[in-house]
């Protein structure tokens, strides 16, 4: 199984320090994880920043950001950081990107947040060439970009595309490594995310996309109590439309029923279900249901390992 360790937790709505989520990256390693990936929200952590200095005091894990909103940042400079980032990691960094949300592109930054799809396929169009070429010429209806970026040392980055809409997963096939979901179920993955980012990736003639399953997860032998946990730590997921269509489509209720919680079988066989379905990676999101999160921790290592 490739597990996805998660470093930091903003994904619980419970911001730290930046240096204690290096510290997480560091023990992500220690403990055999092979990726380890933060989430990048416009109120917490600026992402790239915190994966530069992990990447100096680490040496072998992979450092993914899921998902660097693309409206507030043009892509040009995002090609400059992450580029900087990748030397600095010597080629283990993944970065994700990705719309976000109306209420976090218009309301808090004040930005149009029309034609998400038009604007994201130029957005990859520039950053794959800027990575891949170290130039880009390019005139849309969204950016009017000539821009060549130079770093020595540096080598492409890897991106993937923050997809929960058939269209976005089929863009992130085409134009990107893969895409990365949160809070899509097995049935999703299968029926939606998986064939449609293969789709678009046939389009380019790429290989087969990576397909990032976001998932939280809990060791917890009391199910009953695991979902109440669930349910009201991620509430805000099933209430931001974007997923909320998405969960509507799967035919789930709300994140109690897309955590994978329970035993240590149970837990396992959650996880293949996902690998089942298509997914190439789990990204497991430990969660506390009241006795601490290092059990599940140890036993997503062990599973990574």
């Amino acid at each position: 199984m490739r597990i996805v360790t998660t470093i930091g937790t903003e994904a619980l709505g419970v911001p730290r320090a930046p240096s204690d989520v290096v510290q997480d990256a560091v023990a992500a390693e220690n403990a055999g994880f092979r990726a380890a990936w933060c989430n990048h929200f416009s109120r917490h952590m600026d992402a790239l920043t915190m994966l530069a200095a992990a990447a100096v005091v680490t040496s072998r894990v992979e450092l993914g950001v899921g998902v660097i909103p693309t409206y507030p940042r043009h892509p040009v400079a995002l090609a400059q950081a992450a580029a900087t980032v990748q030397e600095l990691a010597g080629g283990r960094l993944v970065l994700g990107v990705g719309v976000s949300h109306r209420v976090v592109i218009e309301a808090m930054h004040g930005l149009d947040y029309s034609s998400q799809l038009g604007h994201l396929r130029e957005y990859l169009t520039i950053l794959g060439a800027l990575f891949t070429d170290g130039h880009c010429s390019f005139q849309g209806e969204h950016y009017r970009v000539q821009a060549v970026i130079q770093f020595p040392g540096t080598s492409p980055v890897p991106l993937i595309v923050g997809a929960v809409g058939p269209a976005m997963c089929r863009l992130g096939g085409e134009l990107a490594d893969g895409v990365n979901t949160w809070m899509a179920g097995p049935r999703y993955i299968e029926d939606v995310v998986a064939p449609k980012a293969a789709e678009g990736a046939g389009v380019s003639g790429r290989s087969s996309p990576r397909i990032v399953a976001g998932i939280p997860v809990a060791l917890d032998p009391d199910q009953s109590r695991a979902r109440e946990v669930a349910a009201s730590t991620f509430a805000m997921y099933g209430m931001l439309p974007n997923y909320r269509r998405m969960m509507d489509r799967a035919g789930v209720e709300g994140p109690a029923d897309i955590a994978i919680t329970g035993d240590e079988n149970t837990v396992r066989s959650g996880l293949q279900s996902f690998f089942d379905a298509g997914a190439t990676d789990v990204w497991a999101v430990p969660f506390d249901t009241g006795n601490g999160t290092e059990e599940t921790v140890e036993f997503l290592a062990a599973l990574a390992g």
